[in-house]
């Protein structure tokens, strides 16, 4: 099963430093030797929502306003359990601290 993992930061995160990267570094490439990683990065900060309602559409440029609007970075991961990638979900936020992630099952091909 595939599931997409993604974080988004908080006023409290705090800014990346070099041991967040060697942590981070070694728990990609410990995701990528067990074969579950199929993907990863972070986000830019300068993207654009677009909203839905009836017929009319509206596109917002970001920088948005609060840093918990944004996604900050995704990993899509294969496992054989929704549990599997929240002890994985658990394991990114052990390392980058404070701040928000979801879990979700992909679907599809």
């Amino acid at each position: 099963m595939r599931y997409l993992m993604t974080a988004r930061s908080t006023e409290t995160t705090p800014a990346p430093d070099e041991k967040l990267f060697t942590e981070m570094a070694a728990f990609v490439e410990e995701m990528t030797a067990a074969g579950v990683l199929l993907a990863t990065g972070g986000l830019a900060p300068e993207g654009v929502r677009l909203v839905s309602r009836g017929d009319e559409l509206t596109v917002t440029d970001g920088p948005f306003a609060e840093a918990k609007e944004a996604v900050a970075g995704f990993a899509l991961v294969e496992v054989g359990s929704k549990e599997e990638a929240v002890e994985l979900a658990r394991r990114f936020r052990r390392i980058v601290g404070d701040g928000e992630s979801t879990v979700q099952q992909v679907f599809g091909p």
